[in-house]
């Protein structure tokens, strides 16, 4: 059978399934972690990987099996085919791992014969003590249409989720009592609403042992922006305690400082990640405001490039909406919002202003027709929403509806946005254009494309009611060599630079916990068990 007709589809690097390889490092750890020891009879535990790509669990699995087998004296061939399972969806793949096996194990008979060529999703396996590896990472929209809608199978499969979701559904079911999960993945499904049904069923029916953050740690042997995690979880009633580590480079994996946090008891795993991420905040939170520009019942009258010279100026106002910020250009079009209310919000008298009035009144029967003027007849010539006009003037941050674009735009000072374009006002001019470079960033931009609906396109939406869920660094905490740089990424429109800095910002801040319980690591690893 073809690979290239098997593939579970594009990794978010951009790369097929079974490209990105999980550092040497990082296997070494998690066998460790699983119980899976050379020092130990391994001879009796079985083990699979079920997304293995070329071998990078199951090549040390096999070397851990070998050097066990010469200190306890039993078959390394029999043990290997009696314990040690692998699957990939990937034929080519799985031949390069067998080739492998075959080179550095030759006493090891047709090892193929323990390899599966399969959607692991869709196969049956018997249960195993270990289950062990590095899932798929596949969006939602990039899973072929007939593997969607057998996934939509498994119940965890929920709101547009990452096809390692229902991976962890199905490797957790296939535990032995007491058996042992441990993959590196994602963290993304502990924290936004596609991983609730998960969080749900690992609360409710397993035992979370240890949770390590990677997300500034380079876990793969490519660059990647996978935000992953290692979590160990066991089949076994849920304990009162989990362990949490955030590291930041695979060599403070086996000398990490964990805290000790109570064990979810349903799908909200805040207690965990709100307690991590302090200097992490809300972005009104941070004295600054979130706001939509205003909607008026009738832009083509209230609206418009003719009404210089037509209405008295002091009621116009420089009007922008979304088509005027493209690519990394805010380019005005020229449009004037014609504004009923004065400067402390209240309804203009048209008689104060004739040039206005008679304008107004040619459109009367078009404006009075509208929701709210039929509600207050009297106010027929006002917009929907109120108006203050300090707005022009106030510095802010302009998001158009639809977040295709991939840069964040400040203006000074000179606009009034329309109601296709959301803003954000408060602190000074540095504050908000740091906070600009953040909004553009992959760690902002993954929580708005968890958040939000989506619209043709894929693309998420800037709306004030998820612009208010989004956790930010705090912009007046954040070292003033780090924003320099950011600001200087952002300047440059360096997308790049702009995730660096941000990792760098989030990693300085989490390195530096408030005060809670540290439990160091233990010298010695306890002793793995299945009972």
């Amino acid at each position: 059978m073809s690979s290239s007709n098997n593939r579970y589809g594009m990794r978010r690097s951009g790369g097929q399934h079974g490209d990105v390889f999980t550092k040497p490092e990082v296997v070494e750890f998690m066998l460790d972690e699983a119980g899976y020891k050379a020092s130990d009879n391994l001879s009796s535990i079985s083990i699979m990987e079920p997304s293995c790509g070329e071998g990078e669990f199951i090549i040390e699995i096999i070397r851990r099996l070998k050097q066990s087998s010469l200190t306890f004296g039993f078959n390394l061939n029999e043990a290997y085919h009696k314990s040690v399972f692998a699957s990939d969806i990937d034929a080519v793949k799985i031949a390069v791992c067998t080739n492998r096996i075959k080179t550095e194990f030759p006493e090891i008979i047709h090892p193929e014969q323990n390899l599966f060529v399969e959607d692991y999703l869709l196969s049956s396996h018997k249960p195993v003590d270990i289950i062990m590896g590095n899932p798929p990472y596949i969006r939602y929209e990039e899973i072929p249409g007939d593997k969607l809608a057998q996934y939509k199978n498994f119940p965890t499969f929920y709101y547009r989720a990452d096809v390692y979701v229902p991976f962890f559904e199905k490797s957790l079911t296939q535990l032995n009592p007491g058996g042992k999960h441990c993959f590196i993945c994602a963290n993304r499904w502990m924290k936004n609403q596609y991983g609730k049904l998960l969080r749900k069923l690992v609360a409710a029916y397993y035992s979370i042992e240890k949770i390590i953050n990677m997300e500034s740690a380079d876990a793969f042997q490519e660059d990647v922006l996978a935000y992953p995690a290692i979590t160990i979880i066991s089949n076994k009633a849920k304990g009162e305690k989990l362990l949490y580590a955030n590291i930041s480079s695979i060599a403070s994996l086996k000398n990490a400082e964990y805290v000790s946090y109570d064990s979810p008891k349903d799908e909200d795993w805040s207690n965990v990640f709100n307690a991590q991420e302090h200097e992490l905040s809300l972005i009104e939170d941070q004295k600054f405001k979130i706001g939509i520009g205003v909607a008026t019942g009738a832009d083509n009258i209230f609206i418009s490039k003719e009404l210089k010279g037509k209405v008295e100026d002091e009621l116009l106002l420089p009007a922008i909406n979304a088509k005027d910020l493209s690519g990394d250009k805010m380019t005005w079009g020229g449009r004037y919002f014609l504004n009923p209310y004065d400067k402390n919000g209240n309804l203009i008298s048209l008689d104060s202003y004739p040039h206005a009035k008679a304008y107004l009144e040619s459109y009367k029967e078009r404006l009075a027709a509208r929701h709210k003027a039929r509600k207050n007849p009297s106010r027929w010539y006002g917009t929907i929403d109120s108006v203050s006009s300090t707005l022009q003037h106030s510095p802010k941050i302009l998001l158009p509806d639809i977040s295709g674009n991939r840069y964040v735009f400040v203006d000074e000072g000179n606009y009034y946005p329309q109601h296709n374009i959301y803003y954000i006002t408060g602190n000074e001019m540095r504050q908000l254009r740091i906070l600009a470079a953040v909004l553009m960033s992959e760690f902002v931009r993954n929580q708005l494309d968890n958040l939000t609906n989506h619209m043709n396109g894929g693309y998420a939406r800037w709306q004030s009611q998820y612009l208010r869920k989004l956790h930010v660094p705090n912009v007046e905490h954040i070292p003033s060599e780090l924003a320099d740089s950011l600001l200087k990424c952002y300047e440059d429109n360096n997308v790049s630079g702009i995730n660096y800095y941000v990792v760098r910002v989030i990693s300085n801040e989490k390195e530096n916990p408030a005060t809670k319980a540290v439990v160091r690591p233990k010298p010695k690893q306890l002793t793995f068990s299945f009972e």
